[in-house]
């Protein structure tokens, strides 16, 4: 291995971990798919290859829909609604490197129901802004067969997207709203904040205790949220960077839960809540500034700066 096969790999490790986690929706089985693919690449003299960086996303977009395929199979077994791991972005410029488009948490819901071959299409496609020609290069199918499997996967996204206002800080205000009424326990509260259509999501993946289908409908959420909440108010919690608005609650440093929002104008329309540690587990890195436990964030009223 060289020198130069080394660089090219770390100059694009951020890029390739991105295809990856888009493609699977796991963070643990993104970062397999770039070892694999670093595993692949050590043994490439890539000083003789004209364009690495196509050489890579290949193997790394290939290693990844073989996995994909692997985990579909295992998830039709998983215990309640199994929804993707929350990532941190934002705190790094380079994290996101090569994308033409943030995939939000609930897009990421929404292509779980795309065939792995219709997902890899759309991603590469939608979120880095390939040609139809070079995904039919990176994925060895025709570019016919590449613009039917993006034209049917941008019709289904489109029709199940989730809608969130364009200003983040609406967003983030309303987010607040919902964690504070929750944490206090403030079912009139959280009946205005949600929307009337609302859906709830636990995954607790059958390692921790919750909800095995969807709670559907602003009364229910509310009722539920207002009774369950409190007993999270010890918790710290800070909001995650990202493209729209989460939140990481943890006890003794430990990740707990995080709750992701989509919102349709100013009221929350999903709420997607992870409690499965073991999609947890890599937030027990992020850096600790401005953590609140959640009976500061209950007793806050809407009015004060930043709430």
């Amino acid at each position: 291995m060289t020198t130069a096969t080394s660089a090219a790999f770390e100059q694009h490790r951020n890029l390739l971990f991105t295809i990856a986690y888009d493609m699977t929706g796991s963070v643990q089985d993104a970062e397999d798919v770039v070892q694999e693919t670093w595993l692949a690449w050590s043994k490439v003299d890539a000083e003789r290859l004209e364009h690495p960086r196509a050489y890579l996303v290949r193997i790394t977009a290939r290693q990844a829909l073989a996995r994909l395929r692997r985990l579909r199979a295992a998830r039709e077994d998983y215990v309640g609604p199994w929804l993707p791991e929350p990532l941190a972005t934002g705190g790094d410029p380079a994290e996101d490197a090569g994308r033409t488009e943030d995939l939000t948490f609930g897009l990421m819901v929404v292509l779980e129901t795309l065939s792995p071959l219709e997902r890899a299409a759309f991603v590469l496609r939608e979120a880095f802004g390939y040609g139809h020609g070079e995904i039919a290069r990176i994925l060895g199918r025709s570019p016919d067969a590449v613009r039917q499997l993006t034209h049917r996967a941008r019709e289904h996204v489109q029709a199940r997207r989730p809608r969130f206002p364009s200003d983040p800080r609406r967003a983030r205000r309303a987010a607040e709203r919902f964690l504070s009424a929750a944490l206090g326990g403030d079912m009139a509260t959280l009946m205005e904040v949600l929307s009337p259509d609302v859906t709830l999501w636990n995954d607790g993946g059958g390692e921790v205790r919750a909800a095995l289908r969807p709670v559907r409908g602003a009364r229910k959420v509310a009722r539920l949220m207002s009774a369950v909440g409190p007993r999270y108010a010890r918790l710290h919690a800070r909001w995650i960077p990202g493209a729209q608005p989460a939140v990481l609650l943890t006890a003794d440093g430990m990740p707990v839960v995080v709750l992701v929002f989509d919102l349709d104008a100013d009221r929350i329309r999903h709420v997607y809540g992870i409690v499965n540690p073991g999609k947890l587990r890599h937030l027990s890195d992020m850096p600790p500034p401005s953590w609140r436990t959640g009976e500061e964030m209950a007793s806050d009223q809407p009015s004060r700066p930043g709430w």
